[in-house]
């Protein structure tokens, strides 16, 4: 019924691990709804959950009957931060598939560290920002953050897929991740969509800029006057295009506290995982909860 909507699945994180490629690739397919926005943070931010049930139902009004549906917000995996997501998502949808990724936690911490710095959320270097803000750990930590969901909703319900092997074999693990969902049919990888949500491309939040650059006088002034390598320096000012560094002795710090995680997830799945050797893990097979 139209408004009566709920998704049948929902993409839990985690946070710069490829949750909107894989959002943007399930929307391509045929009998697969996904919401706009991406990340509604329905059950885990205070302000989307004052609108109500109602407010959340209508996101999937225009699906069609026989439609999958599905959401994907990062915010459901972000302890400490959200505790609530867990405990009012298991109450509203108990019978939900949930889709997890991660990706090499060091990887996603530099991610997660140069998005912060475009939104202005995180300022000053790389070092700095990892004494300030441990959710730039913390979101890395997988096992620590998905344990409470997989005792909450059992493994069953919980798909683990990782970035980089989606990276390696992008048609074979969407019809994986389809296969899980109970999808009919084959789906079929669009390359022509481009990956999405690249910092490297992204150019730091500034007001005042942009209401400099989209002025529609100023553009076709700024054009005509000023040679395009200039406007290309300018623009690199507002852009983090070199990988950020983390030192040497932090790096050892974080490598040792992802070591210990990893060892953890690494049980759950039925392999051995650190950080020297995620990558060569994780690509060389799917791996499921043991």
């Amino acid at each position: 019924m139209s408004g009566q909507r709920l998704p049948d699945f929902v993409i839990i994180g985690a946070m710069k691990a490829a949750t909107s490629t894989l959002h943007r690739q399930l929307s391509a397919q045929p009998g697969i709804f996904m919401t706009e926005p991406k990340e509604p943070n329905f059950f885990s931010d205070a302000e989307q959950w004052s609108q109500g049930m109602g407010w959340y139902r209508n996101l999937f009004a225009a699906a069609p009957e026989q439609a999958l549906c599905g959401e994907a917000s990062t915010h459901y995996t972000k302890l400490p931060d959200y505790p609530d997501a867990l405990p009012r998502l298991r109450a509203a949808i108990p019978s939900a598939r949930l889709i997890y990724i991660m990706r090499h936690p060091i990887d996603r911490l530099i991610s997660h560290y140069r998005h912060g710095w475009l939104e202005h959320s995180i300022d000053g270097p790389i070092d700095e920002a990892i004494d300030q803000h441990p959710e730039l750990v913390d979101y890395g930590c997988y096992a620590m953050q998905i344990t409470p969901w997989l005792d909450a909703f059992g493994r069953e319900h919980i798909l683990p897929v990782f970035m980089e092997r989606m990276i390696a074999g992008p048609q074979d693990e969407l019809e994986r991740i389809c296969r899980f969902l109970g999808y009919d049919g084959r789906p079929d990888w669009q390359e022509d969509i481009a990956p999405q949500n690249m910092s490297s491309e992204r150019l730091r939040d500034s007001a005042w800029r942009d209401r400099f650059v989209y002025n529609p006088f100023l553009t076709r002034l700024r054009r005509t006057l000023v040679p395009l390598a200039v406007r290309s320096r300018i623009k690199r000012l507002w852009q983090m295009t070199e990988v950020p560094v983390i030192g040497a002795s932090r790096f050892a710090r974080i490598t040792a506290n992802f070591d210990e995680d990893l060892a953890k997830l690494g049980e759950m799945l039925g392999t051995r995982l650190d950080c020297a050797n995620f990558q060569a893990m994780v690509r060389e097979r799917p791996l499921d909860w043991a």
